[in-house]
Order: structure tokens, then C-alpha cells, then sequence
């Protein structure tokens, strides 16, 4: 912070248009540079005004200058008093100055003794904690004694008050949510079970006990006469579509239709080879729909799907984007939708409705979310954990390596194949381009081929149409390809079981999440699998941690916590599909200690008053009316 005397001030045509001002006092010289200006700023300038400026001050070549400061005219025989509070410095953007925004604070400030404390001080057991208006004049103007560290990492009791409203706040709308779906109408389904035993009867093995059990609780669930909503979550190869095929069955022996949406063609395609041939067999059509269908071809579907002769529609978003009609829609079965928040879930309940009726809804997901934030995150959904993995899967072994060994690997493929294994390799760039991606994957396939002319390799990339991509995965499946380059498009819903060994090229690039789904592309038979991941050096922290561990462990669930506490939720889950946690104050990451307290306040709150919990989250968040329907 300084002060001085503008000497001159003028306007400057260089790269762009700018006004330098030279401010001098008793000791020297330096530059202001301003971009953005008024006339009426450079009018004020040419007076030679004594200012008081706050920067940060850099170098320009002999001499030192200050671009865009803060500053305040000094008046004559006047100096400014300095404030007795920290100054904040707020998120902007262009055009929006520093002390615009805290003239509106200061603004706002003057009223915020009107604001009304909404957490209860009696029937919970909550710490002492600040009042609303005290916590929010901390924060926006701190005294110098304040903890600023703990300020900065979000972590002050002042704050703390005011995320723990805040996650209370989310978990009434989303219980609230819970509880009016409950007084929805839904289609009741009768407990015959024929078609689910014929299944079963066919199935070379037998399922698991926790397979077993989350069957039983779908069943359960949709015996009710509202609509199911339940989050299946299980390990990479734990048997969640089994389970899924078990739950359409009921519907569809009761006179339902089901509607079953993967993210991607791919895993569609996966999902669709595997019911046509299990429900085929029991006498069951099943329909196919993507986006880039002929249109003869989606024409005859729909009309299939209008006249109930179609009995589960599998698809993309393609399912509920057209004019597709179900004549008795009775469950939607959303697989790898875990980036989904609720106002998407709330959206697709609403296309499926059917009449009066709204469909089941069994949501799947094979990323496992960590039981804090699941807590959190699916409060209105309930939520079952396939927590068992098959009789008969050995563990997979990671291995890393650096990328100067990459002629190692190569070999080591070599070998593989000879043996009759079959391998993956995973290209993947830091760059989210998909074309760039499927051309690292077409290199790849070029070096492979010229380093292992005797071996079959095959390639599959976003960029191909979706029959050669399913040409491609069915020739790798049947064998008759060896190895397969791919880029990440097999994140998920690929299962070959005779594939023992997955290369991750740039391992350190993806997060752990993505790292695990991919390694369960093998480990899928009883042959031993290994996970090879090929990092480029030097490997950052962030790089080593997440490698390690991989590395150290093949428990997705475990490997989902250490991922929550590196990246935050935001990340975990994807940034735009995370309805419910795009929270304005609250972090997960660090956070997580309050859930608990915040679960019981709010359980408190919607048990005693109906009144208070509108306002909380009607102060809070902007879909509370869609969120909570209150």
C-alpha cells in the first residue's frame, strides 16, 4: 500500500488501449497501468490528485509499476483512517471491481441483523456455535486477530455455522424428496418370480449372497404401490446387471414394460448382448435404441415399444430424447449414472411418467461412492451395496512402470498372446478431445503392429460408428482378436473374461476412480490378472499418491475414499452432473465431520417443524421447490 502524488496521467495506444499514470512521493517513482478506465478516472488523474494505492507491485523493465491497484483519493490536510477489519478480496470478472462488490457487502451488511438463525437451539444436540449474523460479519470483515488460515481453508467457526446450515438445508429437500415420492402413485408388482427362477435356472453359476439380497429388496420395494427409487452400488465385477435382469423380470411378468439407459453405446451395446441372450431364451423381446439409428429402423421400434410388444428398451439418452412411447412403462434401470444429480433424476422420473403413474426406478453404479457422501449425495434414494464379489475372481495385480520401459511391455505382450491370453491397451491424453484420443489410439495401433506382426490387434475409439465398434468388441470376445487398443470408451460394461492383462498408457492423468473401472476390464475369469500402468516421469505428488494407491489395493470402496479426500466431490462425481453438490459453501473433502451432526438437525427439523424446513431450504437452494415439492 502507498501513497503519492499523481504527476501525470495519459492515455497510451500499445498492444490495446491503456491510461499510465505516474505516482511519485519523498522516496521515488512508479507506474500505474490501468486497461480498464473512464474518462471520468482520467480526468480526476490530470488534477494530480494525492491517492493512497493497494497492489501488487512488479517489475517493468527500469522501472517498477502496479497494473489495475485499488485506490482512494486523499483529500487535502486528510489522511485515511485504515480500516479496523481485514480486507476481502471476492471471485470477479471483467468489469467488476473489488470495490464495487464490497460497497454492496457493505451494503447488504447494514441488514443483516434482520437475518433470522433457522438451526434450532433446543431438542438437538449441537455445539455452541455462532449466530448467523456474527458469523457472516466475521467472515466478510475479520478483525486482524482473526485466524486468517483457518479463514482461508474454509475451516473457521464462522464458516463452519454456516456450511453446517447449509448441509442441512440439502439433506431436508432431499429427505423431503424421499418422503413425497412415497405419496406418489406407482404400479404395484406382484410376487410370482417364475420368470427370475428360469433365469436363474440358466445361469452357469450360482449368485452371490449379496446378489441375493438386493434382489430381495427390489422385490420388496416394488411390491409397494410408490415408486421405487434405489441406488445399487457394487465393485467393478460384483454382478449388478444379473441383478438388474432380475428386477425387469419381475416387472415384466407382472404386464410391464422396462426401460434400461447406459451412458454410452458401447456399454448399451454390452447391456444389450447380454439380455437378448438371457431373455430371448424365455420367450422376451428386447429392443435396441441409440441416436444413430436409420430411420426405418427407430421407426419399427417405436412402434414395437407403443404396441407392448417390445418388453425391455435398451438404449442411450436416445430412450427418453424422441418420441419414443411405452404403452406400460413399470421400471427405468439407470446404469453408471453416478455423475447424475438429483434434478436429473427428478427429470427422467417425469419423462417416464405414465398417466397418473410414475415408473420404478433402480439407479446402478460400479464407481463406489464413499458411505459419507453417498449419505449426502443420494439422500433420497435408497441404497443398496453389492459388497461380495463372485467365487472363483483371483486378485488383479498392479504394476507400474515408467514409459522408458514401454519396449519391456511390448515383450511382455508377446508372451501373453502366445499363451492364448488376450490384453488391452489403453490410450488415453490429457487433452479432452476425443479426436485427439482416437488419434493417439490409431498411432498406437500403427507401433503395435510393426513391433508384434504375428499377432491380431484390433482397435476401438469414441469416433467409430457404433457397428464397428460392436464388430470390433465381438471379434475380441470371440477371441479372434488378440489384443485390443482402445481408449477409454471401455471404462465400463466390457466383460471378457479371457483378457488377464490391461495396459494404462499416462496412468498418472487419470483419477482414481477411472484408474479402478478400467483395471476391472480384467480380473473378470479365473486366470490371474494384472493391471500395468505406464506413467510418464517425473511423477507429481498427486501422481505418486494416486498410483500407490492402485497399487495397494483392489477394494473399489477404499480407493473411492482416497479419491474423495484428493480431488473433493465436485470431481468424484463430475462437475456439471452434480446437482445436489453444487453447494455454495460447504466441501466435502473437509467437511464430512458435519454430516452426521447436520443429518440429525435436519431429521429434528422435519419431524417438528414443516414451516422451518421451507425456509432452510428456500434460503439455501434454488430447486428446493422441485427439490422438497413443499
Amino acid at each position: 500500500m502507498i501513497e503519492g502524488t499523481v504527476t501525470t496521467a495519459n492515455i497510451v495506444f500499445k498492444s490495446r488501449r491503456m491510461m499510465i499514470c505516474h505516482l511519485s512521493d519523498d522516496t521515488g517513482k512508479i507506474i500505474l497501468r490501468f486497461f480498464h478506465f473512464s474518462n471520468a478516472q482520467l480526468d480526476a488523474m490530470k488534477q494530480n490528485p494525492r491517492i493512497r494505492c493497494f497492489g501488487e507491485i512488479r517489475s517493468s523493465g527500469q522501472t517498477l509499476e502496479i497494473i489495475h491497484p485499488e485506490y482512494s483519493h486523499l483529500k487535502a490536510n486528510k489522511t485515511i483512517v485504515v480500516d479496523d477489519t481485514l480486507t476481502a478480496h471476492y471471485p470477479s470478472t471483467t468489469g467488476l471491481q473489488q470495490r464495487s462488490i464490497r460497497r454492496l457487502i457493505k451494503l447488504a451488511l447494514e441488514h443483516s441483523d434482520d437475518l433470522v438463525d433457522l438451526l434450532p437451539s433446543q431438542g438437538v444436540d449441537i455445539k455452541p456455535l455462532y449466530s448467523l449474523d456474527h458469523a457472516i460479519r466475521l467472515i466478510h470483515m475479520p478483525t486482524p486477530d482473526t485466524d486468517t488460515e483457518a479463514l482461508l481453508e474454509g475451516s473457521h467457526p464462522a464458516q463452519q455455522r454456516l456450511i453446517l446450515e447449509e448441509l442441512v438445508a440439502h439433506h431436508i429437500s432431499l429427505r423431503q424428496l424421499r418422503e413425497n415420492s412415497k405419496k406418489q402413485p406407482s404400479v404395484k408388482i406382484s410376487n410370482q418370480q417364475q420368470l427370475v427362477k428360469q433365469l436363474l435356472a440358466r445361469l452357469p453359476y450360482q449368485l452371490t449372497k449379496a446378489q441375493q439380497r438386493v434382489i430381495k429388496e427390489i422385490n420388496l420395494d416394488l411390491q409397494q404401490s410408490y415408486p421405487m427409487s434405489r441406488l445399487v452400488q457394487g465393485d467393478v465385477g460384483s454382478g449388478k446387471t444379473v441383478v438388474a435382469a432380475a428386477a425387469a423380470l419381475m416387472v415384466i411378468e407382472s404386464g410391464y414394460q422396462v426401460a434400461l439407459m447406459a451412458p454410452t453405446e458401447i456399454l448399451a451395446e454390452q447391456h444389450y448382448t447380454n439380455f437378448t441372450e438371457w431373455f430371448e431364451a424365455l420367450g422376451l423381446k428386447v429392443g435396441w435404441f441409440t441416436g444413430k439409428q436409420k430411420a426405418k429402423e427407430r421407426r419399427d421400434n417405436n412402434e414395437n415399444c407403443a404396441l407392448g410388444l417390445t418388453h425391455i428398451a435398451i438404449g442411450t439418452h436416445a430412450l427418453f430424447q424422441g418420441d419414443l412411447q411405452f404403452q406400460k412403462l413399470g421400471l427405468i434401470i439407470v446404469d453408471e449414472q453416478h455423475r447424475f444429480g438429483v434434478d436429473q433424476r427428478l427429470a427422467l422420473r417425469e419423462k417416464g411418467k405414465q398417466g397418473d403413474y410414475y415408473p420404478h426406478q433402480l439407479i446402478m453404479t460400479a464407481t463406489p461412492i464413499p458411505r459419507t457422501l453417498a449419505m449426502t449425495a443420494c439422500a433420497d434414494l435408497d441404497y443398496s451395496v453389492i459388497n461380495e464379489l463372485p467365487p472363483g475372481r483371483t486378485p488383479i495385480t498392479t504394476v507400474a512402470l515408467s514409459n522408458h520401459r514401454r519396449e519391456e511391455v511390448i515383450n511382455k505382450i508377446s508372451h501373453y498372446c502366445a499363451d492364448g491370453k488376450q490384453v488391452y491397451w489403453v490410450c488415453t491424453l490429457i487433452e479432452e478431445s476425443e479426436a485427439l484420443q482416437s488419434q493417439n489410439a490409431e498411432e498406437t495401433v500403427t507401433l503395435l503392429t510393426n513391433a508384434l506382426p504375428d499377432i491380431s490387434i484390433g482397435l476401438v475409439h469414441g469416433r467409430m460408428k457404433s457397428e464397428e465398434k460392436q464388430c470390433v468388441m465381438s471379434e475380441f470376445k470371440a477371441g479372434h482378436i488378440a489384443l485390443l487398443v482402445a481408449t477409454t470408451v471401455i471404462e465400463v460394461g466390457v466383460d471378457v473374461p479371457n483378457a488377464s492383462l490391461i495396459i494404462i498408457e499416462n496412468a498418472e492423468r487419470l483419477g482414481l476412480a477411472q484408474l479402478h473401472q478400467l483395471r476391472g476390464r480384467v480380473g473378470r475369469g479365473t486366470t490371474a490378472s494384472t493391471c500395468l500402468l505406464l506413467y510418464q516421469s517425473p511423477l507429481s505428488k498427486n501422481g505418486h499418491q494416486r498410483i500407490n494407491a492402485l497399487r495397494n489395493s483392489n477394494d473399489g470402496f477404499e480407493i473411492a475414499k482416497i479419491d474423495l479426500a484428493m480431488r473433493g466431490p465436485g470431481e468424484v462425481f463430475g462437475n456439471r452432473q452434480t446437482g445436489v453438490l453444487r453447494f455454495k459453501l460447504a466441501d466435502l473433502s473437509h467437511d464430512q465431520y458435519l454430516l452426521p451432526q447436520a443429518q440429525s438437525i435436519g431429521q429434528h427439523i422435519i419431524e417438528t417443524d414443516q414451516i422451518l424446513a421451507k425456509i432452510l431450504t428456500q434460503r439455501w437452494i434454488i430447486q428446493s421447490k422441485d427439490y422438497g415439492n413443499v
